[in-house]
């Protein structure tokens, strides 16, 4: 029952087109798509451009985790940090990740260094945020409990800090690891040679309409299972908080 929404929209995508509601030009059917991933599954450009995506995804994701989580952390224990980096992540936040990509291409060229930057750039805020306001929201009382019998700062940082702030962390992972999808596709479009987007613009360019909604759905169910895999992780992490 859980996924008889996207049942229903299978079966309503698949019966506009073939009732004529809808031209074919517009919208290929739905087993015309299937034909045409399959095809591309068995000639290997599916294999070859998504594993070139999900090398370029997750490699910026992973530092964007590393890196974000340590900056928030840092940010909410230490004023200096804080005074100094805060500014600057409530400035960069808002602005549309995409933007950065002409910066990323000047710097590091049409290779993968600059689609792992712009995700790395993209998704490192929503895990600095994310770790920031858990951090800050640990109780006070834990943490005068842990210094008045003796532990030091960063005992109390690894201890009781970081375990009370896994749970927003793990939010702004959520976030960012939707980000990484958008981030991705959106650079492959545009300054690529290889992955999913680029081969979603190069069907599109030549007019092989059902292939390219195939890809389109490849691109959204990876998301899609990528989201419940880390939803279960977390779930399983975070069990002795229940």
């Amino acid at each position: 029952m859980k996924y008889l929404p996207l049942l229903l929209l299978a079966l309503v995508w698949e019966a506009v087109v073939q009732l004529g509601l809808v031209s074919r030009d517009l919208l290929p059917s739905l087993t015309d798509v299937a034909r045409a991933g399959w095809k591309l599954l068995r000639e290997g450009e599916l294999w070859q451009n998504g594993a070139a995506s999900l090398y370029r995804g997750g490699a910026g994701l992973a530092a964007a985790i590393v890196v974000g989580a340590a900056l928030g952390i840092a940010m909410a224990w230490w004023r200096a940090v804080d005074a100094f980096m805060g500014p600057l992540v409530e400035a960069l936040y808002p602005m549309p990740k995409s933007a950065l990509i002409p910066v990323t291409v000047l710097w590091l060229g049409f290779g993968d260094g600059s689609k792992i930057l712009l995700i790395f750039l993209g998704c490192m805020l929503p895990v600095t945020l994310g770790a920031y306001n858990g951090t800050r929201s640990c109780e006070q009382a834990l943490v005068w409990s842990a210094r008045s019998l003796g532990a030091g700062r960063l005992r109390v940082l690894w201890d009781v800090v970081l375990p009370a702030a896994l749970p927003e962390i793990a939010n702004g992972v959520r976030t960012a690891l939707a980000l990484t999808f958008v981030l991705l596709v959106s650079s492959e479009l545009i300054v690529a040679r290889a992955g999913l987007g680029y081969l979603i613009g190069f069907l599109g360019e030549g007019g092989v309409y059902d292939a390219m909604f195939a890809v389109v759905l490849v691109v959204a169910f990876l998301g899609f299972f990528a989201d419940r895999l880390y939803q279960r992780l977390v779930g399983r992490l975070l069990a002795w908080r229940a």
